[in-house]
């Protein structure tokens, strides 16, 4: 964590290592020593990278120096946090508790810790199944359902929506990808009429799911009037907040959110921009009682008990899939405690300010073009010479990318902007300064002007 500047942001596994990991199946001791060097010859040199403050792809967390300590006291205690009356179930209500004073969600508002974003969308999307199924979906199914449920979204919508409609047995035509306006927001208007021709059609309209910052240019539904529409068609008003809902904690952006806390259900992840350690997720829901019907059972071996280990009321084996569950909120109730949510709304103001300097640099760059205004902290741009035709262009932006990549000097990730194949950084690193993104533009025009030189040179000699 020390010197994570003086090292490559990424650099790719060799061979020779992959063969050495790739070993056979020790049967015989090899040893805490050997094995603890082996860590560091063959893993340690080659992460992911995201530690690093010019790693900007994708959405990815940069951990704290706290969440260290937190895991090794975690592992040393290796409670199971689905259920059972010990203090890690505490500490994980407290985080719910939290949470729920973050979000402005009323008394009553349950939640449990899953792995990310992705499975907290699948588990708010369960609930939401369980809540406004016209039969009881818990012992009929879908099958029993006298007509089909249908669910709404937009296309910037994450891929982990559709893959919870189809883990969930809806299937991914049950879940209308809606179009999106000039700023990347659910069409309302489509909205409204793809409701009324489901309607028409015989079919049950039973959940909206609005996105808190979009994956591909962190743009925000109209959540209010999503949360109006829902109320008027008795739908299950579910938000995919994985980054962008954090910004509450910002009274300079908390006016954007508008209409979130009036969700049934919220999904977000503290590994991005709380920063925590690797996995942590969240799903709450407004509703506890409709959230532990989706979900409460409990066999003879679990039977709860007024005193023992098996008291301690509801466990989160109640609220969610899992009874093995690792102690996650203990990273969690670290970093607030160490920081307070003050300090991370500081740097999330600071990563969307940034995000503004990247967007300036860009238009300052000869041959670069914006291809999206930053609505938090995600910034996508290419680089456009005259005359290229549409796959060249995303040729040289996907070679530039990798060539910063494999250079080890920056880590964006690409995308495609309404067609167009674009240059993404994403910001929710603590760690970035100004200066790297000034490095990582040079670099980036550095090698596209190599790559465009050098095409224009076979151009002329194949000429």
């Amino acid at each position: 964590m020390k010197e994570v500047r003086e090292r490559p942001v990424w650099q790719p596994v060799p061979d020779a290592i992959k063969a050495k990991i790739a070993e056979p199946l020790p049967v015989e001791p090899q040893g805490l020593a050997k094995t603890y060097r082996d860590f560091l010859e063959l893993i340690l040199p080659y992460p992911t990278g995201n530690i690093h403050p010019r790693f900007f792809g994708w959405v990815h967390g940069v951990g704290l120096t706290s969440g260290i300590v937190a895991e090794l006291l975690g592992a040393a205690l290796d409670s199971n946090c689905g259920g059972r009356n010990h203090a890690g179930l505490y500490v994980e209500r407290a985080i719910i508790e939290w949470c729920r004073t973050m979000f402005g969600f009323p008394k009553g508002t349950t939640g449990i810790l899953l792995t990310g974003t992705s499975m907290a969308n699948a588990t708010g999307l369960a609930v939401a199944r369980s809540a406004r199924a016209p039969e009881n979906v818990r012992v009929r199914g879908l099958r029993g359902q006298p007509k089909t449920l249908v669910a709404y979204t937009s296309e910037e919508a994450h891929h982990s929506v559709t893959r919870a409609a189809d883990l969930l047995g809806f299937g991914s035509e049950a879940l209308r990808h809606l179009p999106v306006d000039r700023d990347f927001r659910i069409d309302i208007g489509a909205l409204r009429r793809a409701i009324a021709a489901d309607k028409k059609a015989g079919l049950e309209p039973f959940c909206v799911i609005g996105t808190a910052g979009t994956v591909n240019t962190a743009a925000i539904d109209d959540l209010q009037t999503l949360a109006d529409i829902c109320r008027e068609e008795n739908l299950w008003f579910h938000v995919d907040g994985a980054f962008g809902s954090l910004a509450v904690l910002s009274d300079e952006l908390r006016p954007r959110l508008r209409g979130l806390e009036r969700a049934d259900s919220l999904a977000f992840d503290f590994h991005k921009w709380f920063h925590v350690q690797y996995d942590a997720g969240c799903l709450l829901v407004r509703d506890g009682a409709k959230h532990r019907a989706a979900f409460s059972v409990r066999p003879a071996y679990l039977h709860p008990t007024t005193r023992g280990l098996g008291g301690g009321g509801d466990w989160p084996y109640d609220f969610g899939p899992e009874l093995s569950r690792g102690f996650r909120a203990l990273k969690i109730w670290f970093a607030i405690k160490e920081h307070g949510v003050a300090a991370f709304a500081r740097a999330i103001e600071r990563n969307c300010r940034q995000a503004l300097y990247l967007a300036d640099l860009v238009r300052g760059t000869p041959g670069a073009e914006l291809l999206s205004e930053p609505s938090l902290n995600i910034v996508c741009f290419r680089y456009h010479p005259e005359g290229w035709s549409a796959e060249a262009l995303d040729q040289l932006n996907e070679d530039v990318v990798a060539d910063l990549q494999e250079s080890g000097v920056a880590a964006p990730s690409t995308t495609r902007i309404r067609g167009a194949l674009a240059i993404r950084a994403n910001l929710t690193n603590h760690r970035t300064r100004q200066e790297d993104l000034d490095v990582m533009v040079r670099a980036a025009s550095d090698f596209a002007a190599k790559r465009i030189a050098a095409r224009e040179r076979s151009r002329s000699r194949s000429r």
